[in-house]
């Protein structure tokens, strides 16, 4: 489902740029450097989940406990720095392979034990949120922030003092990274096969259950690197959060113009999707609208392109019936 072209692929890119020039023009000083500083600023944490849940919702799964995760992960490294006393890059590390390691769960649960990945992830999503709180003894975890000795940590992850997005060139490395995992290794292709028909892909030689929960678990890799980066951008953490984060992820990947049925998707459409959103926050926010107005316009858009997704696929299966 990777070759051709689709008209559908141009879609997310003339969204963008439609509504960045609306704003443009309509806005109050949204057409500025600031105004893309904080495009990017909003963008770092979705983007990495999105990436994540891309290669889970092309296999035609889902993941509910993304938004969880990442506050989860993010609780466990506070704590493990504030309380266990680690430095600052083990007390990270831990809290990324946490996140893998509850990823690699979900795909336990999908693969082997044949559950759906709605109900699967789903009840993770509530442990998670769960666990973190627990783990943490329902306390806020607070990491280093400018003017303290550890502050290198906003410096490296967030934004330098001068307010350099350094945060954007860690996303455009690892959508690198993983958009080469995605179309030009074994993983990737799987990931396709599995999304495009699971039984074909079995009889062909591919060991289902292992590649699907690598997929979960690489999923909950990217909600630990989101996690670290949320703590970078807002330093307080604070347990039993962290619900509704993994529908901004989804709504990116779904707005980007992947497939719901699985098999078809573009790491480069995913990316495009966060920062349509992003864009739509700001530029509301721009003309003096509040954030419940970005949540509407927002599921809106969701609504609009899986519709549009829709259409695709019946076209597609009226001409294949032809």
């Amino acid at each position: 489902m990777r070759e051709g072209f689709d008209f559908n692929k141009l879609l997310a890119p003339i969204v963008l740029i439609g509504l960045y020039t609306f704003f443009s023009i309509f806005g109050n000083n949204f057409f500025s450097l600031n105004s893309i500083i904080n495009i990017l600023d909003g963008s770092y944490f979705i983007g990495f989940m999105a990436i994540g849940v891309t290669f889970v919702i092309i296999t035609a799964g889902i993941d509910l406990s993304l938004g969880t995760n990442m506050m989860c992960a993010a609780l466990l490294g506070g704590f493990a720095y504030n309380s266990w006393g680690w430095p600052m890059g083990f007390s990270l590390l831990f809290a990324v392979l946490f996140a893998a390691f509850l990823g690699f769960l979900n795909g336990l649960m999908v693969a082997y034990l044949n559950l759906p990945p709605f109900i699967a992830t789903l009840g993770m999503m509530m442990m998670g949120m769960g666990f973190g709180a627990i783990a943490t003894n329902v306390q806020t975890m607070r990491y280093p922030t400018f003017g303290t000795p550890e502050g290198i940590f906003k410096n490296i992850f967030y934004k330098t003092v001068n307010g350099f997005p350094v945060g954007v060139l860690w996303l455009a490395g690892f959508f690198a990274i993983a958009y080469i995992l995605l179309n030009h290794t074994r993983f990737g292709r799987y990931t396709f096969a599995i999304g495009s028909n699971k039984e074909a892909a079995r009889l062909s030689g591919i060991k289902i259950k292992p590649w699907l929960t690598a997929v979960y678990a690489f999923c909950g890799f990217c909600s630990g690197l989101a996690g670290v980066f949320y703590a970078a951008v807002y330093t307080s953490i604070i347990p039993s959060t962290g619900n509704g984060h993994e529908l901004l992820g989804i709504a990116g990947v779904v707005i980007g113009g992947t497939s719901m049925s699985g098999g078809s998707g573009t790491l480069a459409g995913t990316l495009i999707g966060v920062f349509i959103m992003s864009v739509l926050r700001q530029g509301l926010m721009s003309m003096g609208l509040q954030s419940h107005w970005q949540v509407f316009f927002t599921g809106a858009v969701v609504i609009g392109a899986v519709l549009l997704d829709q259409y695709r696929i019946n076209q597609s299966n009226k001409i294949k019936s032809d």
